[in-house]
């Protein structure tokens, strides 16, 4: 099969002003549909805990948009977020979004609406199992998608990614809605999903 072709670096924009930030919220949220997924540095450690997300990406049908999430996220950053995840429009489409969920939750407090996890959407009656990218693309392009583990697995927190990264993270995002586009077309049709279970609050310490 021949190779997927994803986004042009100049297509891809890693948001680092608040003029940006706003920019890519105005567009995004023009939206109806979104493509949606998260980076997080990878844990090699048994038992050691995520600290991400560490990158969050957003794409249109033309553009990706990167927002970088240190251990500390300014208000309007946090609130620019918001205001993209937090409604049910646009709707946030990606592959395995659970725990991309959950560490958003557990790390800026955001609960995400209007998620639409492909890996489940897709499967046909009878199948079991969660249907990944790489098989979506093949099925609805005739594609191959290629993805590097080594990138995959690179540090995700540094504060300055290379392009391969950038590339990399803005096609996991797109590829998701692109896949979605062509799955409506194809007649496919979108039914209710159930919401992520979030974990509880933490109990506040005694005393305090």
């Amino acid at each position: 099969m021949p190779p997927y072709s994803g986004l042009l670096l100049e297509d891809v924009l890693l948001v680092k002003t608040p003029e940006q930030a706003l920019a890519a919220r105005d567009a995004l949220l023009a939206c109806d549909a979104i493509g949606f997924d998260t980076e997080s540095k990878p844990t090699f450690t048994k038992g050691e805990a995520s600290t991400g997300p560490h990158l969050i990406q957003f794409a249109t049908d033309s553009k990706a948009y990167l927002f970088q999430i240190g251990s500390r996220t300014d208000e309007a950053t946090l609130a620019t977020l918001q205001a993209i995840l937090e409604p049910a429009a646009p709707l946030k489409v990606g592959f395995g979004l659970s725990d991309d969920v959950k560490r958003l939750y557990a790390k800026l407090a955001i609960r995400a609406g209007g998620i639409v996890d492909l890996s489940v959407a897709l499967r046909t009656p009878g199948q079991r199992n969660d249907l990944g990218a790489k098989t979506a693309v093949a099925k609805f392009f005739g594609q191959k998608l290629q993805k590097s583990k080594k990138i995959s697995t690179t540090n995700w927190s540094l504060p300055r990614l290379n392009s391969s990264q950038l590339l990399y993270a803005a096609d996991d995002a797109q590829v998701a809605l692109r896949v979605y586009r062509q799955w409506l077309l194809t007649g496919g049709q979108l039914k209710p999903m159930k919401a992520v279970k979030l974990p509880r609050p933490a109990k506040p310490a005694a005393g305090s």
